[in-house]
């Protein structure tokens, strides 16, 4: 980031991939006087970040958003009589995890769960099968893992090795990739996760223009909600018509965008619109839950991973 800034003098630099450089490279943008429109970046620490760094947006909502949107949706089965309120919960050592399990905890607590794990394991675990058995052991009726991707590729993988036959079944970032349900096939239907989307022609034309252009798979969080800031911060500059850092982050600041799942704000410099729960359901990634939207896929409970 200092490079970019200082030595090749960039007119944009876009934001980091991961909440933790989201929250690192934050102080550099702000000196070298960059806009930082921040996508990966799920954090409760937003309005403070707006505060001390008037050029920071988050397009992504905040941590406790996520958790309590996760939590609801695991709620509405227990009071349905879907599940029962025994919970394991695990996550990953890092700002992202630890933010969340510290959001989640009391509101876990509120909606009538009883936590009968608890465990945080560190960034670049290889083997999972200790949280995994320790988990089971306890006998849950979900289980909720605040995630990284390759923790939710290994910690799905020992889940389906040992049997970890819960109801409902999330994990966090990585759930939503395309090569999750292609890696897990049948085993990945009804597991939940972060982000989501709603299924409709718009979203499967956009999902088919990546695939053509990249070579890769979009996801079904990250790579919409990225789209969507590159749809707003083009609108911003064709409207200011030059590359005013300070007139760019002005208008985004005071305008709505008509982007690709609907239209958006950013009041507070927050996204107002998510989807922040989804759930594979027949191959697709459904948004199941979330801020700003009124349509929802229905949630269905896991049977087993076969």
């Amino acid at each position: 980031m200092e490079r970019a800034a200082t030595v090749d003098k960039a007119d944009w630099i876009s934001g980091m991939y991961a909440t933790g450089f989201n929250l690192a490279v934050a102080p550099t943008l702000a000196k070298y006087g960059y806009p930082q429109f921040a996508v990966a970046c799920l954090t409760d620490q937003a309005p403070m970040l707006v505060k001390k760094y008037p050029g920071f947006f988050t397009f992504q909502s905040s941590t406790t958003v996520y958790a309590k949107s996760a939590i609801a949706v695991l709620k509405n089965l227990k009071d349905g009589g879907q599940i029962g309120n025994k919970v394991a919960v695990v996550n990953v050592a890092d700002d992202f995890g630890i933010e969340l399990a510290n959001a989640g905890r009391p509101l876990f607590k509120e909606a009538g769960f009883d936590i009968v794990y608890d465990k945080s394991y560190p960034l670049g675990t290889q083997d999972y099968t200790p949280v995994i058995k320790a988990a089971k052991a306890a006998n849950p009726d979900a289980f909720v893992a605040w995630s990284y991707p390759p923790d939710t590729f290994g910690l799905a993988e020992q889940a389906k090795i040992d049997g970890l036959n819960v109801k409902a079944y999330y994990s966090a970032v990585g759930t939503d990739f395309e090569g999750f349900a292609q890696k897990f096939g049948a085993a990945a239907e009804n597991v939940l996760g972060a982000g989501g989307v709603k299924d409709s022609p718009e979203i499967r034309a956009y999902y088919k223009k990546h695939k053509e252009i990249t070579g890769v798979d979009a996801d079904h969080w990250g790579n919409p909600l990225n789209y969507q800031m590159l749809q707003a911060l083009t609108t911003s500059i064709e409207a200011v018509g030059s590359i005013d850092r300070d007139a760019i982050a002005d208008y985004v600041r005071k305008n709505k965008f008509n982007v690709l799942q609907g239209e958006i704000a950013l009041p507070g410099q927050i996204l107002d619109k998510v989807y922040t729960v989804g759930q594979w359901q027949n191959g697709f990634f459904h948004g199941v839950n979330g801020i700003g939207f009124t349509e929802f896929t229905p949630v269905k409970v896991k049977t087993g991973w076969s």
